[in-house]
This record gives C-alpha cells, sequence and structure tokens, in this order.
C-alpha cells in the first residue's frame, strides 16, 4: 500500500507534465532538435515535483553534479549547446512553464555575445524573457547567473559586465529577480583563474566549485527553500 501511495505525485507529475508538453507549441528554431530531447527524457524519466529548474547555455548542461550540489533542493537541468536567451524565450513553455518551477536560475548571455549581439541586445532578449515569465508564473523568481569571464572569450569582458551591470540594475526594482554573481569569484589579479578545460571556456570541476558556492550562498539568503511552487492553471503563453 505505501509503493502504491509513494508513486502518486510522480505519476500525478508526469501526466500533467504531459499534458502541458502536448498542448505547448512545437519546439522552434535551430535547436529545437535539442529542446524535442527533453519531451522525450521526460516521458522516460519523470521530472521532479516543483523543481528549481536550471536552464541555459553548455555551462548549465555540463553541470554534471548539479543534483548533489544542490541538494536538498530538487532541481531539475535544462541545458543545451549553444543555447541564447532568445532561443529560451522563442521556447519558454516547452523549457521552463512545463515544469512548474519554484525557482528559475537561469545562465545565458554569453554565446549571445560572441555570436554579434550587442550588450543591449542581449538585455533586451533578458527583458522579454521576464516578460513572458510574468505572464504566465507571475511570482515565480528568476536568479541571473552572470555571464562569466572565460580565457577563450576575454576580449569579450567589457560586453559581458556590460550586461551584467544591467542586469544588476533591474534587480534593484524587480522583487522577482536576483542576481548571482560568479564574476567576481572566477577572477583573480584582473583575469580568470585557471579553472577550465582546454577549450579555455568552459569549466572543470574547480570552476563547479565556485558556482556551487555562490548559487548556494544566493539560494539560501534569499529563502529559496520557503518558496511556494505555481499554481497547476495552464499556460497562457504560446512562447
Amino acid at each position: 500500500m505505501f509503493r502504491i501511495a509513494s508513486l502518486v505525485p510522480a505519476l500525478a507529475l508526469s501526466l500533467l507534465t504531459t499534458a502541458f508538453a502536448a498542448d505547448a507549441p512545437p519546439a522552434t528554431g535551430r535547436l529545437a532538435g535539442e529542446i524535442d530531447a527533453f519531451a522525450a527524457a521526460d516521458q522516460v524519466t519523470p521530472p521532479p515535483a516543483c523543481p528549481v529548474l536550471f536552464v541555459g547555455s553548455t555551462s548549465i548542461r555540463g553541470w554534471a553534479t548539479l543534483a548533489h550540489d544542490m541538494a536538498p533542493f530538487p532541481v531539475l537541468n535544462r541545458g543545451f549547446d549553444g543555447a541564447e536567451i532568445a532561443d529560451i524565450n522563442d521556447n519558454f513553455v516547452r523549457l521552463v512553464r512545463v515544469y512548474r518551477p519554484r525557482a528559475i536560475v537561469l545562465y545565458a548571455g554569453d554565446n549571445d555575445l560572441h555570436d554579434g549581439k550587442t550588450p543591449d541586445e542581449v538585455v533586451a532578449d533578458f527583458n522579454k524573457f521576464m516578460f513572458i515569465k510574468r505572464a504566465s508564473m507571475k511570482h515565480v523568481r528568476v536568479y541571473f547567473i552572470t555571464v562569466k569571464p572565460s580565457k577563450a572569450r576575454l576580449t569579450e569582458y567589457p560586453a559581458q559586465e556590460a550586461v551584467n551591470q544591467a542586469v544588476k540594475a533591474m534587480t534593484l526594482t524587480q522583487r522577482d529577480l536576483i542576481e548571482i554573481d560568479v564574476v567576481s569569484d572566477m577572477m583573480a589579479d584582473g583575469k580568470p583563474k585557471d579553472i577550465f578545460l582546454d577549450d579555455g571556456l568552459h569549466m572543470t570541476p574547480a570552476g563547479y566549485a565556485i558556482w556551487t558556492q555562490d548559487v548556494r550562498r544566493v539560494l539560501d539568503w534569499t529563502g529559496a527553500k520557503k518558496l511556494a511552487c505555481p499554481g497547476p492553471e495552464r499556460p497562457h503563453m504560446g512562447g
């Protein structure tokens, strides 16, 4: 009897996630295949109820120890290679809304700048993300991990800091937005620390140890453990 009862929440979540996914628009854009793969994975392993959702680019996807590092928070990793903020916006229902997260931890902007967008364009895309989020998940908190410095993209550091400073300014007036500064702890003597793989872009475990420390500190400081799950209303946005 206990085993049957214990399966009910997971089954209910699986059915709800499936229903949302079926009702959501198809994945769009250049990374649609990556996003479709998440839906397939959800059918095999139902995601946790009311997770802290980590979404963004390869720096999120490559966080292999995320569940261990964030315990006891229930977390879900939805990072995908090459992700830009616009990709997340275009597929918001499938990437974010479907999981009904208690909080969203976003890392993106790095690829956007490298692919030629200006800081103003990146900030505009992030403003759109917040607008879409509020339309269907009004009170869900967003944690923005600052665009990280790296050896491979050191020439882009001024543009990265322009984005980070703009988002920091937004946090002063937007109660559902909190910045997680990882830049300070990733730099030493004015340059990135030796925490990168041979490509100079993606992080070693030492880099993720810094992220773990910084992210957990902010989640704990802002009382993320007490955050409520959003209601079961169906999504109203089509993107």
